[in-house]
């Protein structure tokens, strides 16, 4: 029987965290951005927005990060009450405001697709607030946790665009409606819990100060045993040997449950070189839906369950990634005979017609196991519609190089994207995609090895 009742502790550990991966990665890299910054971002306090001053590059150190925008990031603090945002117009040119719980829901977007690029005011409210909206407001966007992160995109078409998207940048704004100090950091964990038991004072922490939804939260009472509905002193400053080992194990089968299907992706088809495309990979929001957001049926996960796996796959391979109807990702691994990706072998991705977008596409570079860009002599991260001097077929179709070297061909240097000397994984990002893309009839070209 004791044998059995630990097999069940591990299980119900692992469960635990695939659950609150996203929770505690989430909030990681919120304290990040306070405390360091990352990548081109400075580190800034709450309720102040750190702006990128040039595209990410190889010393991005953040999962997934994409080449196409300049990121313009905000962690808000609301339990001091409101805050007015302020956006400029930008002149229909792209951008996007994403909010992100802090479960990494994504509860509201403002921008081109959702609000149109006119300039106006919002208000982000804490939860169970009912103030007065004061005048000249757009609209409410209702925050699902006290802790929030703005993610924005404004698309900059490289080293000549920045001065116009920085200019914008600096027209965004948030204002507290009242004096009141707001807090200094996240609530902190117990500093005397062994570094194996880190994952799970700071889970357990994090879910009593950041509330889930109702129906979330009656799921999360399950994890009684675990330890994690504990208020007050740490149970794991000095836990019990058969406690600690059901956590260590559980959190090693949890986190290998999570990336192997990251590493298998979520969508894509049984061909060999499928990309994996899945346009709901953040479908996993099923109770909070505000300004600029979906709430219909094709846009949610059926089984409560089964989205705490999803939502943990997204926040391992594309952290604060847009809803499908603001963007797609596609990833793949594997060539067109289902071969992984090394940068030993050259490739080429040919696209008969452009991928169908309303916005802009294009295809990035990244490494594994972390998923950062790659550093290269020609500083070229990423490939797409808006690179200058591509060069096109007679028939319009487009042919993209992916190698270590540069072609010696100065056509196919023009389009060509470099790749590291080990395995990779690029991803192909479809601003506001068409219906094809979001239907599933559209079928990305596979990778095909090349010069063996």
């Amino acid at each position: 029987m004791a044998e059995s009742k630990d097999a069940d502790l591990v299980d119900l550990a692992a469960e635990a965290y695939i659950y609150g991966y996203p929770l505690v990665y989430d909030l990681s890299m919120v304290g990040t951005s306070l405390r360091d910054g990352f990548g081109a971002l400075a580190a800034a306090p709450f309720n102040r927005f750190a702006h990128s001053e040039h595209l990410a590059d190889h010393r991005t150190e953040f999962v997934s990060v994409n080449n196409d925008t300049l990121y313009s990031i905000a962690q808000l603090d609301l339990s001091g009450g409101p805050l007015r945002l302020h956006v400029p117009d930008t002149g229909g040119a792209y951008y996007v405001l994403q909010f992100v719980d802090a479960w990494t829901n994504n509860f509201a977007y403002v921008g081109r697709r959702a609000t149109g690029t006119g300039e106006g005011d919002w208000l982000i409210v804490p939860p169970g607030w009912s103030g007065s909206v004061p005048d000249g407001v757009r609209g409410v966007i209702d925050a699902p946790t006290a802790v929030v992160t703005v993610a924005g995109r404004n698309a900059c078409d490289g080293p000549g665009d920045l001065p116009r998207v920085r200019a914008l940048q600096e027209q965004l704004t948030l204002t507290p409606l009242d004096g009141r100090p707001h807090r200094t950091g996240l609530p902190t964990p117990e500093p005397g819990v062994p570094e194996e038991l880190r994952f799970f004072e700071e889970l357990r922490v994090w879910m009593a100060d950041f509330p889930p939804s109702p129906a979330d939260q009656a799921y999360q009472d399950r994890f009684q045993p675990l330890g994690l509905l504990e208020e007050g002193p740490s149970p794991y400053a000095a836990a019990d040997p058969a406690l600690v080992g059901a956590l260590t194990q559980g959190l090693e089968r949890g986190r290998a449950r999570v990336e192997g299907v990251s590493r298998a992706g979520t969508g894509g088809g049984a061909r060999p070189g499928s990309w994996n495309t899945n346009p709901h990979l953040f479908d996993y929001n099923l109770d909070h839906f505000g300004v600029g957001t979906i709430d219909s049926p094709e846009w949610r996960i059926a089984e409560r369950e089964a989205s705490y796996l999803a939502r943990a796959v997204a926040a391992r391979i594309g952290l604060w990634g847009n809803h499908g109807y603001e963007a797609v990702y596609a990833q793949t691994f594997q060539d067109s005979e289902g071969r992984q990706l090394n940068g030993a072998h050259s490739y080429v991705l040919s696209f008969p017609e452009p991928p169908p977008v309303e916005s802009f596409w294009s295809v990035t570079m990244y490494n594994t196991p972390d998923y950062y860009l790659v550093d290269n002599p020609a500083g070229r991260y990423s490939i797409g519609d808006r690179t200058p001097g591509l060069v096109h077929a007679d028939d319009g179709s487009l042919t993209l190089y992916l190698s270590r070297e540069r072609p010696a061909d100065p056509a196919r240097a023009a389009n060509w994207l470099p790749a590291p000397a080990g395995d990779f994984r690029p991803i192909l990002r479809l601003y506001t995609p068409g219906a094809a893309v979001l239907d599933g009839s559209y079928e990305i070209p596979a990778v095909e090895r090349v010069g063996d």
